[in-house]
């Protein structure tokens, strides 16, 4: 048998070593294949998340402008707000006590008013002094077409600026309008004040609204 020597095993060795260096790259291949599948999952997820967050703004800017068209539609003719002067500091911290206090004043109503129209509701203000005015007619023919009008711009479901009201509320309407007169809407109007009262009243007192005319005054009240 044929001696191999120390340089014939360096040799030998070096020559093994080579043969396995290409079956170690080659074994590395998958590992960078999943890597790569790996990052074009991400960027696959990536893109969907990313479109789908698109998706959602557009849609939500689409319902935001067919909410306010709604209510230019709804608010289309409004009257103006009342006439008042501008109201002084003890009226302000006299609507925090009560909702009576804050709908007894003319300015109160007005900037009552000017904040149910940043939540789209201003009709529920508008059917409330539709309904007092009727109160202060004492000519019958008068008060018939008043209440006609009342019942087509906030009754009637056919009508853009129509209140929510009970079938109850909506039953005793009906029955009132085949001889209509000052207190027609007398229940109607209860419900929707107590809404405002219930519903509005506690976040116009917590509202920007409030609090900034109140800082105002007060600071001029300082200054005074």
């Amino acid at each position: 048998m044929e001696r191999v020597g120390p340089m014939g095993s360096e040799r030998m060795e070096m020559r093994k070593r080579q043969m396995a260096v290409p079956q170690e790259t080659t074994d590395c291949t998958p590992g960078q294949h999943e890597v790569g599948n790996r990052a074009s999952n991400a960027c696959c997820f990536c893109w969907c998340c990313c479109c789908s967050c698109s998706c959602l703004t557009v849609r939500n800017q689409e319902d935001e402008r067919a909410r306010r068209a709604s209510y230019e539609l709804r608010t289309e003719g409004l009257p103006t707000c009342e006439e008042s002067p501008t109201p002084t500091l003890e009226e302000v911290n006299a609507w925090a006590q009560s909702f009576d206090k804050l709908m007894v004043t003319p300015a109160g109503r007005n900037i009552f008013r000017e904040f149910l129209r940043t939540e789209f509701s201003e009709e529920n203000m508008l059917f409330w002094m539709a309904c007092e005015e009727l109160k202060q007619e004492a000519n019958k023919s008068v008060i018939e077409e008043k209440a006609r009008l009342i019942y087509e711009d906030y009754i009637s479901i056919l009508s853009p600026k129509e209140v929510s009201l009970d079938s109850r509320v909506r039953e005793v309407i009906n029955r009132n309008m085949l001889e209509p007169s000052q207190h027609t809407f007398d229940d109607a109007q209860l419900q929707i004040y107590t809404l405002m009262h219930r519903d509005s009243y506690p976040r116009f007192m917590n509202s920007a609204l409030y609090k900034d005319l109140l800082q105002s005054l007060s600071e001029k009240a300082i200054e005074a």
